[in-house]
């Protein structure tokens, strides 16, 4: 094994809701991570309630993008995830995709087991891991459990727990702009100003690279909190109180660029990726005005009957000047 194998693999948090039937940028993108046409994955399903329904859709999408092989593991007690039948699959495994549900159901049944292990163990030499919605957030080792919706941080607004621990640092929520969630990443964080809040807008993704950098795809935007110069009254607050917070660090980060997690700045380019998917739009973009510009001057001939006879008239008159 080389040492590029052994450096960790890359980290994709979902905000949930990505898009499995249309261009699906995030899942085909998580795909090419874990291999492309070589990709094994493994879709652990116990956050959700839909049972096994929820792997065989990402089996269906996965295999469809081009991956060769995907497993589906639903463990729903500790036991099982202390089972070696559980924890197997995940040895050769090159990317693992943990779906959305309940992250407090995930993290009570998988931390601290064999395979809470299994997956520190993949990631470190090499595969690719990635969670949508409640297994974005059960990613973090502090993970943002439940809370209150709102734009204005609050006492007591959301409350944590331990995750799974692959990104540390962080701490994660997800349908972000969807369900209004500001306030409750801005009280943690204020409350726990070493952490990095990161908000995903659904059908987003942030890539967490080895070279501690972001990389944001998708529709909508990442949000990310830095309370490295926060300042807050959350010590002194009672009940469920807005909360006193200044000086926190806000950015918005969309899709096609980079957020550098040494110096907690946006690099001020966009990715060649994107700059080439923006090429590829402005293009699709030209090609359709000229389409549409082409079907309203036919639209416009066809209605005016004067056009219709200069129509039919111009090839006489060509032959006639020629």
């Amino acid at each position: 094994m080389t040492d590029h194998a052994r450096e960790p693999g890359p980290v994709m948090i979902v905000g949930g809701a990505e898009d499995k039937l249309g261009d699906r940028v995030i899942l085909s993108r998580f795909v090419e991570l874990a291999g492309g046409e070589s990709a094994r994955i493994v879709v652990i399903t116990t956050a959700s309630s839909l049972g096994e329904s929820a792997a065989d859709v990402y089996r269906e999408v996965f295999l469809g993008l081009g991956a060769s092989e995907v497993v589906g593991l639903r463990p729903v007690t500790r036991s099982e995830a202390n089972a070696a039948a559980v924890t197997k699959p995940l040895e050769t495994a090159s990317g693992i995709f943990l779906t959305g549900g309940n992250q407090l159901r995930l993290s009570s049944i998988v931390a601290g087991t064999k395979l809470a292990r299994a997956l520190r163990e993949a990631h470190a030499r090499g595969a690719a891991i990635a969670g949508t919605s409640a297994g974005a957030s059960a990613l973090a080792g502090h993970m943002m459990a439940f809370g209150a919706s709102g734009a204005t941080p609050k006492h007591r607004m959301a409350h944590v727990a331990e995750g799974l621990g692959i990104l540390q640092g962080m701490i994660v929520d997800q349908h972000f702009e969807q369900r209004t969630r500001l306030g409750r990443l801005l009280s943690v964080v204020a409350g726990s100003p070493s952490l990095l809040g990161i908000g995903l807008d659904e059908d987003t993704a942030a890539i967490v690279h080895g070279n501690d950098t972001i990389e944001v795809i998708g529709r909508g935007a990442v949000t990310i909190v830095d309370g490295s110069e926060i300042a807050t009254d959350a010590h002194e607050s009672r009940g469920h109180r807005p909360l006193m917070v200044s000086g926190a660090i806000l950015h918005s980060v969309p899709s096609g660029y980079l957020f550098d997690l040494t110096t907690r700045r946006v690099r001020p380019h966009l990715t060649e990726a994107a700059l080439a998917r923006r090429r590829a739009a402005e293009e699709r973009a030209r090609k359709a005005v000229t389409r549409f510009r082409n079907r309203m001057a036919e639209d416009a001939a066809k209605s005016d009957p004067s056009r219709q006879r200069r129509a039919r008239a111009r090839p006489s008159e060509r032959e006639a000047s020629e």
